[in-house]
């Protein structure tokens, strides 16, 4: 079963849809909050939507946005959007950082030659060993703690937020972090 998503935040509002299409009616690019899927909305009647502006997309009578159109293709990003969806990725990492730090604990072999760390943008076989080895001492606690034990590698957080744009613009066999 998808997990059904209640609220997404706008990256772009197009009051004009998309400049080289036919159809004119509004439409937004968003993101879900909780899958980080990419959504196309289309605000109701009269609506202007702001970058940033959360808005509610769930089964109950929505207020501001008419229907979830699906979907949205990576390649139609718009610029503002992709800037959007840069800061929006930098909070989510620093809000949830206690579901990251989880994966960092928890994070297995995908199969005998690949582990879910090496998926990390800067994170080879060594630097996967040396987590996997400080971890079994003791669980980390925050990203802090993963820089303070784990000396060699690259900035956690910042390795994450790298790895949930990649797997939100780029196809990847595997995706760690979007639903």
């Amino acid at each position: 079963m998808t997990e059904k998503e209640e609220n997404a935040l706008i990256l772009d509002y197009l009051p004009y849809g998309y400049p080289m299409e036919k159809r004119t009616s509004p439409l937004a690019q968003a993101i879900g909050l909780k899958t980080l899927a990419l959504l196309e909305l289309v605000p109701r009647r009269g609506v202007t939507l702001m970058p940033k502006e959360k808005v509610y997309i769930g089964p109950e009578k929505r207020d501001k946005i008419y229907y979830i159109i699906g979907r949205l293709p990576r390649e139609k990003l718009t610029e503002t959007a992709k800037i959007q969806l840069q800061e929006f990725v930098e909070q989510i990492v620093g809000e949830r950082e206690k579901e990251f730090i989880d994966f960092f604990n928890n994070a297995q072999a995908i199969n005998t030659r690949l582990h879910q760390l090496e998926l990390l943008p800067g994170f080879g076989k060594k630097h996967t060993r040396e987590l996997v080895e400080t971890r079994e001492q003791k669980k980390f606690e925050s990203f802090d703690d993963i820089r303070a034990r784990v000396k060699s590698i690259p900035d956690p957080k910042k390795t994450v937020e790298k790895r949930i744009l990649e797997e939100l613009l780029e196809r990847q066999r595997f995706n760690l972090f979007v639903k």
